[in-house]
């Protein structure tokens, strides 16, 4: 497998484009003024505490509270620190014995605000480096799960060998991430001695700086490229901004050398999405549809609680029989969808209708190969088998904004409904009200404004209906079409 990735860069956003084989998996936008959050240290100030929600809203400086819930508290305890929850069987503190109301407190954005949610916050801090994730209010040293497991006792021994012990000036807890596999000691080293310098900083912030005050930022889109995208699969990372590669090239070289040696400036005249179509790719994954290959097609609708994806057939008439169109339907439509869901970055609770299969083998085929394609998904997905119904049922990570909350807002016009009402309905609305205004008030004239469409459609098939009320109210009843009103707004004025 061959990864490009591709940087397209500007003073107000930055867009970053996973290619693999030519086709695009991956789309990430980060804009100067809608950064996201996650990761970034604040000095709070606890705002008010739910002991009925148990949780709390903390201030950290944003247009909305923050909010903190028990589960995600922290605390100090004899012999160090340690999670609230050290057994599954003990019952956790209330969060009002351990927060209060005015109470300035360290916490790091876990998830990102979305849609009316204010952001999620975590008291247990951690700072991820290249090679390791440094959790400084703990002592465990531990190992990536997607780690082989043979490997992970000899890597945790070297590990804490270079922690070293708390009496000896070292602690704090580590976490070794998949890309630290193959690092030297002198690598990890350093990587621990940066953490650690990184934490210093922030604990002295925290003295010094008032309550809702930034302590760390996370780092910007590009620094994560280089930090998390970056694989032995990655052929070459080029951007088209000189300014920012010589800052991410010296960024690189200081902390991932090896990522750094895969910078490419990019200088050609076309600009560098265009090298893969990857905006007219951006502009389809904001529709509800995505044709497949064969002729088969996805519907994909995004709502508050849930993402649904309905798989049809659509024009595929390929097979040679009726189960075997479904099947080979369905597989391809279960690669689709896995890359969809990275591309859109769709996150919490989705629903799959594949197309009904009558054999069990074929839901099973089906399902490994769903299972199979979201493996290679850098986010934490779950998955569930067949339902009674024929769903499939899986959850994906939900940190950031989906594709199209972050460059999409409702439709002014049905507000975020998906559609309008019919001309004529809006007709009749119009003739209800003109009717109720009549029994109330005694103008010379009523005049009816609204969309060009509606009064088309007064001039034309319901002339009758609004001459018959204007006889009925004995008043005239003007028409004034005005173009920039939607088709469900109308206006009716007294004169």
């Amino acid at each position: 497998m061959q990864q490009d990735i591709l940087i397209n860069w500007s003073p107000h956003e930055a867009r970053v484009a996973v290619v693999e084989n030519g086709a695009v998996q991956e789309l990430h936008v980060e804009r100067t003024l809608e950064r996201g959050l996650v990761g970034n240290v604040y000095l709070g100030k606890v705002s008010r505490v739910l002991p009925g929600m148990q949780s709390a809203f903390i201030d950290i400086g944003l247009e909305r509270a923050a909010f903190l819930h028990v589960a995600d508290v922290w605390h100090r305890q004899e012999g160090g620190e340690a999670p609230m929850f050290a057994r599954k069987d003990e019952p956790p503190v209330p969060i009002e014995k351990q927060v209060f109301e005015g109470q300035a407190l360290m916490v790091q954005v876990i998830k990102d605000p979305i849609g009316t949610k204010g952001a999620r916050l975590s008291t247990q801090i951690s700072i991820a480096g290249r090679l390791l994730v440094f959790l400084p209010q703990d002592d465990h040293v531990g190992v990536s799960q997607k780690i082989p497991q043979h490997e992970r006792e000899a890597l945790r021994a070297r590990l804490q060998a270079l922690v070293g012990s708390k009496e000896a000036g070292g602690g704090g807890g580590f976490i070794l991430r998949t890309n630290g596999e193959d690092a030297t000691d002198a690598e990890l080293a350093e990587d621990i001695a940066y953490l650690r310098k990184t934490w210093a900083r922030v604990k002295e912030a925290a003295q010094r700086q008032p309550p809702m005050s930034l302590l760390l930022q996370d780092l910007s889109l590009l620094q994560r490229v280089l930090r998390d995208m970056v694989g032995e699969d990655t052929q070459s990372i080029r951007i088209d901004s000189r300014e920012q590669f010589m800052a991410l090239q010296a960024f690189g070289n200081e902390f991932m050398p090896a990522a750094s040696a895969k910078l490419q400036l990019y200088k050609g005249e076309r600009p560098i999405f265009d090298l893969y179509a990857i905006d007219e790719e951006i502009a389809r994954a904001l529709g509800r549809r995505v044709d497949l290959k064969s002729g088969g097609y996805l519907i994909v609708d995004q709502t508050e609680a849930l993402t649904t994806i309905d798989v049809n057939t659509g024009g595929y008439v390929g097979a040679r029989n009726f189960d075997d169109t479904i099947f080979k339907t369905n597989l391809e439509a279960a690669g689709a969808i896995a890359r969809q869901l990275r591309l859109r970055n769709l996150g919490g609770i989705v629903i799959v209708d594949f197309i009904d299969m009558v054999r069990e083998d074929h839901q099973a085929a089906v399902l490994a190969e769903f299972k199979k394609q979201l493996a290679r998904d850098r986010v934490k997905t779950m998955v569930g088998g067949f339902s009674q119904l024929g769903l499939v049922e899986m959850t994906r990570k939900r940190t950031r904004e989906s594709l199209a909350h972050m460059l999409c807002e409702p439709c002014p016009t049905c507000r975020g409904a998906g559609q309008v009402k019919t001309a004529r309905s809006v007709c009749y609305d119009i003739l209800r009200e003109v009717l109720r205004e009549a029994r109330q008030f005694n103008p010379r004239e009523f005049r009816v404004v609204a969309s060009p469409r509606v009064v088309e459609l007064f001039l034309d098939e319901e002339s009758q209906h609004l001459a018959g009320l204007s006889d009925f109210i004995g008043k005239p009843i003007s028409l004034q079409a005005e173009s920039a009103m939607g088709q469900e707004q109308y206006d009716i004025v007294l004169l």
